[in-house]
């Protein structure tokens, strides 16, 4: 469902229904016990008009606006399915757990019916009977059957709670079952690809994967992940019920998930595990055939340099031929079960499953399409040494062809505005227009201008976007302090003066800090640093526990330091007094020798636009605006972002970051922020 600026206008805003709206999303946020917010208002009307007139959406709802309600108020109002995709297992959690019940339950008095929501998950996170029953091997080609070590262990109490979740009628879902390791899960689970199907296995009538697609099909809301809806819509495997209308929560992470749904591994230890599982069924050389083209592939990967393949070598290109070929024609010599067969063997199904992958994959790597990137990543200490990768240099054109030109999307994040405007995700994502007009200073809206777009693509579908606001006072409740003094960070790690600056900013905070580092080793030199030279302050540091652990432990002492990386710049959420400080290292450019990030950029300078720009610094900015976002996170937080990179203050795109944060107040001077520090600290209970 799509429009342009040839086809009607959008449909106007209906009173009545609007109406209807507020009243149901005021009972819902009585229900959860929270406060209506006018940004959360302006939200719910904005959806339902974009479901009703056919037109894609960006909304940016800046942390405590209530965005869940916002969306999820529309979708139940709705006349037709509407699927709600999420990146992270622990907003699907809450909305399944907390949001959606508590909004049925408030406004079930308001609303004309009692709307049906279910979730829908990979059927490798429900427990399967037949694997449970009738066993399969593992990684390992041994069966487990008994306790023998944690393993074992784990592995029993699982099968025995899978069968009380058959009895009682349960979901079997992994996020339920009992505390296990991944291992252990392989051992009571299966993938898609693995599974027998409906037809031919004989627990199908209590399988908790097709309960679940069963109770998906009648519900009215069906919410999943990025990863299930890229599948359903990207690759056109059926995952989910028949839908036409799509919210995309966290949709600044749309772009990472639906990349990492289609990125291939393939290692010689994989080619190799697929050839004994199809031993066993084959009767001539070709399952020896598939391990001698193993061999090939150790021995080109062993003289094939860390990085991107541009071109592969000859002896690469010649071992991808041998495993795509002999998995071919391994993957043929397996017999065919019986159509009227009603007994499935679940070991040559999955032997045929990992023949056909490993075939899948070399034969992709073998295209060297330019639409892939191949690269050998490293792999220190693992089993098997390096492998090779590979992933679509872009997906904003898979995107909009397989996601906006069939449904009508909305996409919103707490960060969807990067330099001030949309244009930079939209552009991402596939919605992009050469023709632009601006709708007042929170909004706009793109439409088609032609059949080119000015860098060689077809023209893009309208779409509108708008910024609800955040109910924060950024300006008053936070600084964001740029180390302008500091000299720009090199390549040889954390220097000197930023360990100088580190330890003073926390050191007038009182501990209270979360530092958010770009790389493992300037977390590290950051914590032996404080702990050093301030051995009454706590410092935690990514890898010295789980980081539950470690965020349980920071909360519950305000005067200590949590520093880390990657995963702690989104999705971490610490109100209060234990974080009044908020440490960012340095801009976080993804690495030169990215091969995905350096091919993106190069891609985009082909078509005449800014790669460094368009590609290596909306990166930046974005985990810029997420990183920053982890100080004010309710309206009593107070505090400082400081950035130890002068080139945000110095160089000509660091407006262009800068504008991408909060709007905090802004300074260069230290003393003015070590006396803000100090107060706050003072303050604090």
């Amino acid at each position: 469902m799509t429009s342009s600026i040839s086809d009607p206008p959008l449909a106007t805003a209906d009173p009545g229904r609007h109406a209807k709206l507020r009243a149901v999303l005021h009972a819902a946020v009585a229900a959860v016990g929270g406060v209506e917010r006018p940004g959360q208002v302006e939200m719910v009307e904005a959806v339902s008009d974009a479901f009703s007139g056919g037109e894609h959406l960006l909304v940016q709802a800046g942390t405590g606006t209530g965005k869940s309600l916002g969306y999820l108020v529309p979708s139940l109002l709705h006349d037709r399915r509407v699927v709600v995709a999420t990146a992270t297992l622990n907003l699907q959690h809450q909305l399944v757990e907390r949001d959606i019940p508590a909004l049925l339950d408030g406004a079930g008095a308001v609303l004309e019916r009692t709307p049906r929501a279910a979730v829908v998950k990979g059927r490798g996170n429900y427990a399967c009977l037949h694997r449970i029953r009738e066993g399969a091997p593992d990684d390992q080609g041994v069966l487990i059957e008994a306790p023998s070590g944690s393993l074992g262990e784990e592995v029993v109490t699982l099968r025995a709670w899978a069968e009380e979740e058959s009895d009682r009628g349960g979901v079997g879902d992994r996020d339920a079952a009992p505390s296990h390791t991944e291992r252990a899960w392989r051992q009571v689970s299966v993938h898609a690809r693995e599974c027998l199907g409906a037809s031919r296995c004989p627990y199908a009538m209590e399988c908790f994967a097709e309960a679940a697609r069963d109770h998906a099909a009648g519900a009215d809301l069906v919410v999943t992940n990025h990863a299930l809806l890229a599948i359903d819509a990207i690759d056109g495997v059926p995952m989910l019920p028949e839908y036409d209308t799509v919210v995309i929560d966290e949709a600044h992470e749309l772009v990472a998930r639906v990349t990492q749904a289609s990125t291939a591994e393939l290692a010689p230890p994989s080619v190799e595990r697929a050839a004994r599982r199809a031993r066993s069924y084959v009767r001539g050389r070709e399952a020896d055939d598939l391990e001698d083209a193993s061999d090939a592939l150790r021995e080109a990967l062993e003289v094939t340099a860390p990085g991107r393949i541009a071109s592969p070598s000859d002896q690469l290109a010649d071992a991808l031929s041998l495993v795509r070929d002999a998995a071919r024609d391994c993957h043929s010599a397996m017999p065919k079960e019986p159509k009227d067969s009603g007994d499935g063997d679940a070991a040559r199904q999955q032997a045929k499953a990992m023949v056909d992958d490993v075939r899948k994959v070399a034969e992709r790597m073998a295209a060297a399409s330019e639409a892939d990137v191949l690269w050998m990543a490293e792999r220190e200490g693992a089993r098997g040494g390096n492998e090779l990768r590979i992933a679509p240099v872009d997906v904003a054109l898979t995107l909009r062809d397989k996601l906006f030109a069939e449904n009508t999307v909305v996409l919103t994040s707490a960060t969807l505005k990067l330099g001030g405007g949309f244009d930079p995700v939209a552009r991402s994502v596939g919605l992009w227009a050469s023709d632009r007009t601006e709708e007042g200073a929170s909004g706009g809206r793109g439409d088609s201008g032609g059949d080119d777009d000015g860098d060689g693509s077809p023209a893009s579908y309208a779409w509108r976007a708008i910024d609800v606001g955040s109910p924060f006072d950024y300006a008053k409740q936070g600084m964001l302090y740029v180390a302008r003094h500091l000299p720009p960070p090199g390549r040889d790690g954390m220097g000197a003066a930023a360990l100088d600056e580190i330890v003073d900013l926390v050191r007038a905070a009182g501990g209270r800090t979360l530092g958010l580092f770009s790389s493992r080793r300037g977390a590290e030199a950051a914590t032996e640093a404080v702990r050093e030279r301030m051995p009454d302050v706590e410092v935690l540091c990514q890898g010295d526990a789980q980081l539950p652990e470690l965020a349980r432990r920071f909360v519950e002492d305000p005067r200590t330091c949590l520093f880390g990386t990657l995963s702690l710049w989104q999705g971490i959420d610490l109100p209060g007094e234990t974080c009044q400080l908020v440490i960012i290292d340095r801009i976080p450019f993804p690495r030169p020798d990215d091969p995905l990030m350096s091919a993106r950029q190069r891609l985009v300078e082909r078509h005449g636009g800014n790669g460094f720009m368009q590609v290596a610094a909306t990166h930046a900015a974005l985990l810029l605006a997420q990183g920053s976002g982890r100080l004010i996170r309710r309206a009593d937080d107070k505090g400082v972002v400081a950035v130890l990179d002068s080139r945000l203050a110095t160089a000509r795109y660091g407006s262009f970051l800068a504008s991408s944060m909060p709007p905090m107040w802004r300074t260069v001077d230290r003393e003015l922020v070590l006396g803000a520090l100090r107060r706050l600290d003072a303050g604090a209970s």
